[in-house]
């Protein structure tokens, strides 16, 4: 049975859990929206570096939320708009090292869109956490 869980920028979907390891365990996908404060409210206008804190906040209370934490993440998926210089790829590694295990950091997929559904919008992220029931 699926249930969905919502925590201001970012929307959570449990889904059934599964044997593994000899522990039960849950993948939780998880989609994070640019936004803070008053749901709606723009973080970081033409800021990616803020943009990218935002959702990394927003990930880490989806997370928490859900029993876990960064440690749980094993995949993140960037979608950034095509109107960000590659450049500034750096805010982006800088940002995401304070909340990743560096050492062994989640598997990542980083892509360059035409645009987001909102053009004030710099990046949006996805992630896969894997959480013990």
């Amino acid at each position: 049975m699926d249930s969905k869980k919502f925590v201001t920028g970012a929307r959570v979907a449990h889904r059934i859990g599964k044997k593994m390891a000899g522990e039960w365990m849950r993948s939780l996908n998880i989609a994070v929206l640019v936004v803070g404060g008053l749901p709606g409210n723009l973080v970081g206008k033409d800021d990616l570096r803020a943009q990218v804190q935002q959702v990394f906040e927003n990930l880490k209370a989806a997370v928490e939320a859900s029993g876990g934490d960064f440690h749980n993440v094993i995949k993140l998926n960037y979608y950034c708009a095509a109107s960000v210089d590659s450049s500034q790829m750096t805010a982006v590694r800088e940002v995401r090292d304070k909340y990743v295990n560096t050492a062994n950091p989640p598997t990542s997929t980083f892509v360059f869109v035409q645009r987001l559904v909102r053009p004030e919008w710099l990046i949006e992220v996805d992630a896969v956490a894997v959480v013990k029931e």
